[in-house]
């Protein structure tokens, strides 16, 4: 059986309630969340708590934390939408309670959205603003969050998503489009406090 076919029988087994199969699911699947973790906190100060290991353990928590009874991913493009999921969950809590900490943490307005995330993802107000505007692409349009969530917190191309989406990598791109835009605009609209 290949490695995605393993997966598959493992995440059956983790739908069906089987706690080892997640657990088993996620040890297979560690190095390449550990790789999209690194992409997502490159650049990242020294100072900071939260490196690639740590954000993959929280993230872990987070999924395992679902239950394997409730854990539905029904193939490997689900478990990495439910993992890029949780790791946008970690970071925006650990920015949430690093500004918490600071005085002045106040938020301000973002006008700007990189098209590449090749510095890594920035655990400041900047991030409490983008979630909360993804918060809102979600409402209007699910996908489009998905889409912006593999992309910026899980590191992936727009290649590596239309593989695991198996979509055209050209409407993944229209996608991603569609998304900044929507982002920025409400980015734009949204009030520094």
């Amino acid at each position: 059986m290949t490695e995605a076919g393993d997966i598959t029988v493992l995440l059956d087994a983790a739908r069906d309630g089987d706690r080892s199969a997640l657990d088993r699911v996620l040890a297979t699947l560690y190095q390449e969340l550990h790789g999209m973790a690194r992409r997502q906190l490159a650049g990242q100060h020294h100072g900071h708590t939260l490196d690639a290991t740590s954000l993959v353990h929280e993230a872990y928590l987070k999924l395992a934390g679902r239950g394997a009874g409730n854990a539905q991913f029904d193939d490997r493009a689900h478990f990495f939408a439910y993992a890029a999921s949780a790791m946008r969950s970690v970071v925006v809590d650990y920015a949430r309670q690093r500004l918490s900490q600071k005085r002045g943490g106040d938020l301000h307005r973002v006008t700007e959205l990189p098209d590449e995330i090749e510095g890594g993802l920035r655990l400041d107000e900047d991030m409490l603003a983008l979630d909360a505007a993804l918060a809102r692409l979600g409402a209007v349009d699910p996908r489009l969050t998905q889409v912006v969530e593999l992309r910026y917190f899980a590191g992936l191309s727009e290649l590596e998503i239309a593989a695991l989406q198996q979509r055209s990598e050209r409407s993944v791109r229209r996608d991603w489009q569609k998304a900044r835009m929507f982002l920025l605009a409400s980015l734009r609209e949204t009030p520094a406090t």
